[in-house]
């Protein structure tokens, strides 16, 4: 069933005269990410009626739901006090990201007008490097004394849940701030109010450490069925966390890396990026596979003498790249899947290699005999040689595709592997470099077979 979309619905209430009460009622009928679908299609002036309607809560989620770069375009059309207070009321990361996208005087000016608990909580998020797990943390988080009593507890809870709405999970903290465990808010509320909290926290709860790099810790926050987890700094201090959606965007945002690289660029692109930029990402890998593409030809240029006697077998050239090529980017797809597991030992990666190759050439020695039936049929067929002559052709075609085969599935996951053991991401290795690479070994076994089966051997002409 499709979702549906309140689009027209919105506008309707938006661009109607009733009163600022009853279109507040109205609006907050709809999600904030409906609402947040609706503001590109606003004048800026219906985008401002907006920011004065709506409450700064139902802001700040409208805000956290838009891109980075079109919130801070739509906070620069607002009043700066109004701008500064819906930054205070979002989530401390999104208005880290958010303020990244604006100029510099007007980020130091809406710092300064944020109230003082957001400014503290955005700088110790804003210390981290990007590609450090901290600074996609966010401080919106219950924190707990572990040694309350359930009354206790229960009554902070209620003290901090107006500034902090995640409150499914609590996390217990020592006197100093060290992180102690973590509990449900379900448990808190069924427990015996004089109880010790003790029974209830779960101390060998998961946690990451703020200055982790997000590519290192990212496999272990996805085997947590958690909402949150808590992130600490050196001191085992309770920052704050990693939510549910943080982690989906984590997700998100490292396979949208990885698929760029399988086509040969260094980041993502987007439809607003200057041309100079994507030249930029592009040309590098082009320049490389420019060079490869040179050998590659060289290589077939030494089998001119094969090409020049048995001109035939220029016509499935193609079959045979295409089909290595193929084999080495399947291989490369799964490989790069396989070692986000950074518990992989030497031995499982040997095993992955063995597979692939397995798995080539079954698909190879399927594709093979296939190859050797109905090529040979066609060309003694349609191209009038003998039968002799046409199976001899078509097998050499068979036994080429399943050796490039072979050999592409060992390329396509040995590459990624040797990678990875320099330290270098293994998704570098992409695509169109597999291909390449894949190309050469394809026309060495087809143009190398051929001369020695068909012109050496059996002395095939024409």
């Amino acid at each position: 069933m499709e979702n549906k979309d309140y689009t027209v619905e919105i506008l309707e209430i938006i661009r109607s005269n009733t009163s600022p009460g009853i279109m507040r009622s109205r609006l907050e009928d709809y999600h904030a990410n409906d609402l947040a679908e609706v503001f590109p299609q606003l004048k800026i002036s219906e985008r401002r009626k907006i920011c004065r309607i709506l409450d700064l809560d139902m802001l700040s989620d409208i805000f956290e739901h838009i891109d980075e770069q079109a919130a801070a375009e739509y906070l620069d059309e607002m009043d700066i006090k109004k701008a500064a207070a819906i930054l205070s009321a979002m989530e401390t990361d999104a208005v880290v990201d958010v303020l990244q996208m604006m100029p510099k005087e007007k980020k130091n000016l809406l710092i300064e007008l944020m109230d003082d608990d957001a400014r503290k909580d955005m700088a110790i998020i804003a210390s981290f490097d990007e590609e450090e797990i901290g600074s996609r943390m966010t401080t919106n988080c219950i924190m707990i004394r572990e040694n309350l009593t359930v009354k206790q507890a229960m009554s902070s809870l209620v003290d901090q849940a107006a500034k902090n709405d995640n409150i499914s999970t609590l996390f217990m903290v020592t006197e100093d701030n060290t992180f102690y465990g973590a509990m449900d808010l379900k448990d808190l509320i069924i427990a015996r109010r004089e109880s010790p909290l003790e029974d209830l926290i779960a101390t060998s709860y998961p946690y990451v450490y703020g200055n982790e790099l997000i590519d290192d810790c990212i496999e272990r926050l996805k085997d947590y069925s958690e909402d949150s987890i808590p992130v600490l700094d050196n001191d085992n201090k309770l920052l704050g966390v990693i939510t549910s959606q943080s982690m989906i965007d984590l997700v998100d945002d490292e396979m949208g890396e990885d698929y760029a690289k399988f086509a040969g660029l260094t980041a993502e692109e987007d439809l607003k990026e200057p041309l100079k930029e994507s030249i930029k990402k592009r040309l590098p890998w082009l320049l490389v596979l420019l060079g490869l593409g040179m050998i590659v030809s060289s290589v077939v240029g030494l089998f001119e003498e094969v090409v020049s006697q048995l001109t035939i077998i220029m016509c499935f050239q193609s079959l045979i790249l295409d089909m290595a090529g193929n084999v080495g980017t399947q291989s490369l797809a799964v490989t790069i899947r396989v070692l986000m597991d950074e518990s992989l030992t030497g031995k499982q990666k040997a095993e992955l290699v063995f597979k692939e190759m397995k798995i080539a050439f079954s698909n190879g020695s399927i594709l093979g005999i296939l190859s050797f039936a109905l090529i040979g049929l066609y060309i003694a067929l349609f191209k009038g040689k003998t039968f002799v002559f046409a199976y001899a052709v078509s097998g050499c075609i068979g036994i080429s595709l399943l050796l490039a085969m072979v050999i592409s599935g060992a390329v396509g996951t040995l590459i990624p592997l040797f990678f990875k053991k320099i330290h270098v991401d293994p998704a570098v290795a992409s695509g169109p470099l597999i291909t390449t690479v894949n190309d050469l070994v394809a026309v060495i076994s087809y143009y190398g077979l051929s001369w020695i089966f068909l012109i050496n051997m059996m002395h095939l002409v024409g």
